[in-house]
């Protein structure tokens, strides 16, 4: 029914930055009602949580480790999403996960319906 598809991962050295995108597709969809997530899991780790933005993009909220350098957004007329990155460590290597679910602020991974299939961010010391 939705489709979500994560892109901009990549290799980048400490200090540096990167965006990540997740457009959503589907039929009979409509993106906007929805609350976005993003989450990150890094090998050996439990997926944790990164931030949320919600319906309407008036408010988002973060994780204590990636506040002051992550940004959420979206743009719902594209029906896409944004995680915007800098000052990126090595502790921030990861697989990065967006998702989307009716419940506003959530942070457990059952607070959302769909998920995309991942996208690498590596960071070199």
């Amino acid at each position: 029914q939705v489709t979500l598809v994560e892109s901009g991962g990549g290799l980048v050295q400490a200090g540096g930055s990167l965006r990540l995108s997740c457009a959503a597709s589907g039929r009979a969809f409509t993106w906007s009602v929805y609350a976005m997530g993003w989450f990150r899991q890094a090998p050996g780790k439990e997926r944790e949580f990164v931030g949320t933005i919600t319906w309407n993009g008036g408010m988002t909220l973060y994780a204590d480790s990636v506040e002051g350098r992550f940004t959420i957004s979206r743009d719902n007329a594209k029906k896409t999403g944004y995680l915007q990155m800098n000052s990126l460590e090595p502790e921030d290597t990861a697989v990065y996960y967006c998702a989307i679910g009716s419940r506003p602020y959530g942070r457990l991974t059952g607070d959302y319906t769909y998920w995309g299939q991942g996208t690498q961010v590596t960071v070199s010391s």
